[in-house]
């Protein structure tokens, strides 16, 4: 994609909360993710008293100190003069930026015993290596935001500038892996708030992009303080105001006529001459125009004490596209796409200095999303759209964009008790409200056949819904609220500051999930095949025998589904924590803890159908700051990270549900809907998951005693001042994922248990699915009898038939940086990685399944044949490189370069193996030798297809700021300047359903290409 953006932006001198530089590194101590903290040394009679303060923010802070290490915590970002004390006069001053998380290192000159208070020195310092700590992470800051391209206006972007993260499978809407981890394991903050979506865990509420002040990316080594992750936490600290008043606005445009031509999709199954090499999905004529405008005011209602910043804006996203195949043309008028998409953000903060050592904060933000989606009829000879059919209005609901949506309000007390305690408080909350509607009313099932071959010729398939086939939808007052309480105590004692805190969470999801939307729900699929004798689930008879007779040696049959798993769900999460820095010498820094984690989820009726308790994290870390100097620091970590389930998992998991398949040979169409006539069933309506409407008993949909998801972690670096200039750094990481959740839903297990045992279980109602630990004992509870008294299954990993759950990744990454100086800041970093195991994670992203921790992974054990291998989030190697030049106070250029090898590619098809399927298709890691009849599924490994070329992507940028127009700045971006469209995710699924004689055309076929 070729693309540029011209803005056009009234600015004024950078915020006090905006800092110069990038600090891309080991993340210091703070008192929470939302502040950070002043550190240094000084000699024995160099000074009595180290005072810090900003004038931009009206804060001020003192603190006695005669020789030794210091450090001042609870510092809102900003720019902060130190100033170092003896008897009252000023030794030296030092000008230092805080960043939220991080520390600072105040070195001032003449601070030896020895000199002389004749002069005062005033310098400003450039960041040196930051020997506070040992987490992992990446930290931008609002100028280095403004000074290089970022793709994608939101935190994905940024995410995906930091070492150690990949972007997500393109069909999830929302989600990043960082670290070798699931799109859905990491956390996010806005202020220390978390901001995770609640239902899903993929993404969150974000900002408007000019109010983020800095945004950090941890990717691992992270404190006790952390948790609910064991992918990465991204935490984000909004801007304040100041004692000045500021204030601008900006108009960002991205017309389609600036835009190259997006790829098409092509067949590329190399079996099927009639469809090979010919188009899958046109897009010559897509368009897709961009637009936003936004505005921010900052500054003083009370000079030094009551301060405020606002901000505001819009985007509006305008495209046009194919919405269709050619062969799925004549089922359905929904071929082209034309779809306004709004995004309003906004930002609101207080801050209130009540004294020197207590304040106030207070955070309004908001984030939603409108779409209005209008389908049209398409001419797929002609390659133009035709007559309007319907229209999809929708509000916070991913489609072309990662839609969490929602609005927050926080309040957070920091108070300064004594010089060596130290309190913060937090409370807030937010709501995520989600619609859709359409412009007419279902009269019809839905209908639908995805290749040519699978539709009788001889026969019609007109529709009046216009729906596609599979369509769902959400009810009317779907929402996701959070609330959240934090408590975080600091205490100084000697070489130890030891902290404790605790936070409460509580999720709550209001009609989550979704249904087809139809009449009676359901959804008509038609299917053609060379086998007569074909068998779907649970069929008793052939198509010869339902009396079908073949069409151009074809038999054609339908399914009939029906779906619905509306419900609410909720979660209560709660962790305390405890940690101690203890610097054992000058040189050396000792951080140990422990985290305390629990969870439980519950279900529309508020009952608690799983949980996890006090499961204890241990973190260890250690920095040396071998030279004393902070110009090379050897750090390391090593801990337990453990991550939560989303209220999602109570939909279908422990709620009613319905999701049933039906069979039928059949004679006729209906001449208006397009359903099928003249029915003979196949056999009886089965349900995979044993989901029939029934209401499901919560203690029986959960193993007793669970784990939660969790891993185990090393790191180990190094880094080095090169120069006054350069610096450089190594590190290695290792993770191992110990045990995850997810659900089972194999009722052969429990038959087994039964007649071992002697248990009569011909009243049992059957077994669905059940959360369990994947490849470790479990204990379920089972009424057998249907009278209300359970039995304790207790079944082996080698009874449920798995191995454990495996992910291991470990990196290597390498990095030189030029600080900001003489007028310039760049980095390189290049990464190698390999995520290997049997299991992504929460997710599934080999059909990119959004049932987060439900996911069809480890619903039987024949599905985890030859599961092992390169995991879909693996890139072996990844090179990023950024910075920006500022050539004259007027001309300045940025730009942005990524190279990363291709995600690994599967074959899958249907069961071949010496056990069974129970139903479920073409999801296996088997595919057919051959074609025709004797056709014999064989063993297609994880990752054994070989894998996807390299993606390339230049992003560069152009930014003038006449003298003549003070805060005038005009800026062009270009991305992907050479316009290298590479393929990000291909269709992997190389049989039809239930048959192996044949490859289906759009096997191979390209789903998204790089923009």
């Amino acid at each position: 994609m070729f693309r540029k953006t011209l803005v056009v932006r009234a600015l004024a001198a950078a915020f006090g909360a905006a800092a110069l530089t990038v600090a891309v590194g080991p993340v210091a101590y703070a008192q929470t993710n939302a502040v950070g903290s002043v550190f240094g040394q000084i000699a024995a009679g160099a000074g009595n008293q180290v005072r810090v303060e900003s004038a931009a923010i009206g804060v001020k802070r003192t603190i006695p100190i005669e020789a030794g290490r210091f450090q001042v915590t609870a510092l809102p970002p900003g720019r902060y003069t130190a100033t170092l004390v003896k008897d009252g006069n000023v030794v030296s001053t030092v000008e230092l930026d805080v960043l939220a998380g991080q520390g600072a290192e105040a070195v001032f000159p003449g601070s030896q015993a020895s000199t002389q208070l004749t002069t005062v020195q005033v310098v400003g310092r450039a960041p040196s290596i930051d020997v506070s700590n040992s987490a992992n992470a990446s930290t931008f800051t609002a100028r280095q935001l403004d000074s290089i391209p970022v793709a994608t206006k939101d935190l994905n972007g940024i995410i995906a500038l930091a070492a150690n993260t990949t972007k997500a499978d393109t069909r999830y809407a929302g989600g990043i892996s960082i670290g070798g981890g699931a799109p859905s394991e990491n956390s996010f903050y806005i202020n220390g708030f978390p901001v995770t979506n609640a239902l899903t865990q993929l993404g969150s509420i974000e900002l408007p992009f000019g109010a983020i002040s800095q945004a950090t990316v941890q990717t691992g080594g992270f404190g006790a303080e952390y948790g609910r992750s064991v992918g990465g936490v991204v935490s984000v600290t909004t801007k304040s105001g100041t004692n000045e008043f500021h204030g601008g606005a900006n108009l960002s445009l991205e017309p389609n006529r600036l835009r190259s031509t997006p790829k098409s999709s092509f067949y590329d199954s190399g079996a099927n001459p009639d469809t090979d090499g010919t188009v899958y999905r046109y897009r010559d004529g897509n368009t897709r125009s961009e637009y936003q405008y936004g505005a921010y005011l900052g500054g003083p209602i009370v000079q030094d004490k009551l301060l405020f910043f606002v901000a505001v804006d819009q985007t509006k996203l305008n495209t046009r596209s194919i919405n269709a195949a050619p062969q799925e043309s004549s089922i359905g008028s929904t071929g082209w796409l034309d779809s306004r998409n709004t995004n309003s953000r906004y930002l609101g903060k207080l801050d209130w200095n009540l004294t020197d050592n207590h304040r106030l904060e207070g955070t309004f933000f908001g984030d939603n999303y409108k779409t209005t989606d209008k389908y049209f009829a398409y001419d797929f000879a002609t390659h133009s759209p035709g007559a309007y059919t319907y229209t999809e209005y929708s509000k916070n609901l991913g489609n072309t964009t990662p839609a969490v949506g929602g609005e927050g309000q926080t309040i957070r007390y920091t108070g300064i008790l004594t010089d060596d305690l130290t309190l913060s408080a937090l409370y807030g909350q937010s709501s995520s409200k989600h619609s859709q509607r359409y412009s007419f009313a279902a009269t019809s099932p839905q209908i639908f056949a995805a290749r040519a071959t699978d539709k009788n010729p001889t026969l019609t398939y007109n529709a009046v819904n216009p729906l596609p086939g599979g369509t769902t939808g959400i009810p009317e007052g779907a929402e996701d609220k959070t609330k959240s309480f934090r408590l975080d105590a600091e205490l100084k004692l000697g070489s130890h500051t030891v902290r404790v805190g605790l936070d409460e969470n509580r999720l709550k999801s209001t009609n989550a999930g979704e249904s087809y939307q139809s009449v009676g729900g359901v959804y008509n699929r038609y299917f053609g095949t060379t086998n007569g004798a074909f068998k779907g689930r649970g069929g008793t008879q052939t198509l010869i025998q339902a009396g079908a007779t073949p069409v151009n040696g074809r038999y054609y049959y339908v399914r009939e589904r029906i779906f619905d798993d509306v419900t609410g769900a909720q979660s209560d999460q709660s962790a305390q924590y405890i940690e101690d820095r203890y610097q054992i010498t000058d040189k050396v820094l000792l951080t140990y803890g422990l985290r305390n984690e629990s969870f439980k989820n519950k279900n529309g009726d508020g009952d608690v159908f799983l949980e996890s308790k006090n499961f204890v994290s241990p973190r260890l870390a250690a920095s040396w700051d071998v030279l004393g100097d902070s110009s090379l620091k050897v750090f390391g970590s090593a801990g337990r990270y453990s991550l939560q389930i989303p209220t999602h998992v109570a939909v279908r998991g422990a709620s009613r549900s319905l999701f049933t398949d039906q069979y039928f040979a059949y004679t006729g169409t209906d001449p208006l809907t397009g359903a099928p006539t003249g029915k003979t069933a196949l056999g009886p309506a089965t349900s995979a998951n044993n989901e029939y409407g029934q209401a499901k008993d919560f203690r029986t949909v959960s193993a007793l005693d669970l784990k939660p998801t969790y891993q185990d972690e090393l790191t180990l670096g190094i880094e080095k001042a090169l120069t006054p200039s350069f610096n450089v750094g190594a590190k290695v990481t290792y993770r191992k994922l110990k045990a995850t959740i997810d659900d089972f839903c194999d009722q052969r297990p429990f038959d087994k248990y039964a007649a071992d045992n002697g248990i009569d279980a011909s009243k049992w109602g059957g077994f669905a699915c059940a959360s369990f630990n994947p490849g470790k004992a479990n204990s379920f509870l089972v009424d057998y009898a249907g009278t209300g008294q359970y039995t304790t299954v207790n079944l082996s990993a080698s009874d449920l038939g798995f191995e454990s759950a495996k992910r291991n990744y470990v990196a290597l990454d390498l990095f030189i940086e030029h600080p900001f100086s003489n007028g310039w800041y760049g980095k390189l970093n290049y990464t190698y990685s390999k995520s290997k195991g049997n299991t992504e994670g929460q997710t599934k992203s080999d059909n990119a399944q959004t049932d987060v921790a439900a996911t069809s992974t480890w619903d039987f054990h024949e599905l985890m044949e030859g599961s092992y291998g390169y995991l879909p989030n693996d890139r072996t190697h990844q090179i990023k490189t950024y910075g920006y030049y500022q050539i004259t106070p007027e001309w300045g250029f940025g730009g942005a370069f990524l190279a990363e090898s291709g995600r690994p590619k599967n074959c899958f098809g249907n069961y071949g193996g010496s056990g069974e399927d129970i139903g479920y298709g073409n999801v296996f890691f088997y595919c057919a030798n051959t074609l025709g009849v004797g056709a014999v599924s064989v063993a297609t490994p994880r990752g054994s297809q070989g894998r996807l070329p390299w993606n390339y992507t230049l992003d560069f940028n152009v930014i003038y700021k006449p003298a003549a127009v003070k805060g005038l700045a005009l800026r062009i971006d270009v991305f992907n300047a050479f316009n290298r469209q590479s393929a990000q995710v291909v269709d992997e699924t190389r049989e039809p359903l239930f048959d192996n004689t044949s490859v289906l055309s759009t096997y191979g076929r390209v789903i998204s290409y790089s923009a």
